[in-house]
């Protein structure tokens, strides 16, 4: 296996990179709150404070970072370890943020939908149109958590739909490389369902399945193995992020076989593409609060409005 490589330690449960043009890796620090700059030597700088629980992030056609605000997680640290566990005491509720990455001025740009409140936003992708989807992944507390969906919103603030509900805590998410297909990951079920798409933000109609949200269940992960946000590569791959057997979960959309990267955290939390040929995944390991870099075996797939 190709060598893991320490591009930086120090962060305070990192997610959602963003591999920048520059050389530069984006990362949101959900336990220090804030979006992060993590430059190639290593050294990070704070791009914007984040109150809440800054999650998924993604460049949108305006060149702004747009984060899943997940409002706020309760934070337990173990042996120099962070875990979060369920809602915080100073929860805040569920957004999605906009981020000037020149000025680090944030706005909130939707914060409910048809008069539900967003619970947990924690992953994004953008379309080749413009517009994103993301999960709302909710909140667990001591004897309840909520019932969330996966949306589809547009980057000016003015549109906002809830396409997939219910959905089981679902967490990453991904296009297919023709954007026919949406990827979801449902994190305590370790289920990857996809949903055929025949438009911006519209699902395709059933074929022939039982799900009323017209899903297909691409895989099931035995045993403990929690499924946490992805990425997928120019092959189709789908790379999702596992908890408790951390690493890479490497999915075949059609078959389903999988194949697992090893990595040095059980809280393996997410990957992107970068790099030259975007050969190079950059994957958090977040309770250790690192960010690693590994030559991959295939190029990633180019996301719209970064990588092309």
């Amino acid at each position: 296996m190709t060598a893991i490589v320490e591009i930086t330690d120090g962060l305070k449960f990192p997610e959602g990179p963003v591999a920048l043009p520059d050389g530069d890796i984006l990362v949101v620090e959900v336990a220090g709150k804030r979006l992060t700059r993590v430059h190639p030597d290593g050294t990070h700088t704070v791009v914007a404070d984040m109150p809440g629980g800054p999650n998924g992030a993604a460049l949108g056609p305006d060149g702004h970072c747009y984060v899943c605000n997940n409002g706020g997680f309760r934070q337990l640290e173990l042996d120099g370890r962070i875990f979060l566990l369920g809602q915080g005491d100073d929860y805040s509720g569920g957004r999605i943020e906009r981020v000037n990455l020149d000025t680090g001025a944030a706005e909130v740009l939707y914060s409910e939908c048809d008069g539900h409140p967003l619970k947990g936003p924690n992953d994004i992708v953008f379309d080749a149109s413009g517009g994103f989807w993301f999960s709302d992944h909710g909140k667990r507390r001591a004897r309840d958590r909520d019932v969330t969906g996966v949306f589809y919103a547009l980057a000016d603030g003015s549109a906002i739909r809830e396409v997939i509900f219910p959905s089981e805590e679902p967490n990453g998410v991904g296009l297919s490389p023709a954007e026919d297909e949406l990827y979801v990951a449902e994190t305590h079920t370790g289920r990857l369902w996809a949903y055929a798409l025949d438009g911006p933000g519209t699902l395709a109609a059933p074929k022939g399945t039982m799900r009323g949200d017209q899903g297909r269940l691409v895989a099931g992960l035995p045993g403990l193995q929690l499924l946490d946000s992805l990425a997928v590569d120019s092959a189709g791959n789908i790379c999702v992020a596992t908890i408790h057997n951390g690493g890479i979960s490497v999915i075949d959309p059609s078959s389903g076989d999988v194949t697992h990267v090893p990595m040095p955290d059980i809280v393996t939390t997410n990957i992107c593409f970068g790099g030259p040929d975007l050969r190079t995944a950059y994957i958090t390991l977040s309770s250790t609060g690192k960010l690693v870099a590994m030559e991959w075996p295939r190029p990633g797939l180019a996301l719209n409005f970064l990588n092309k």
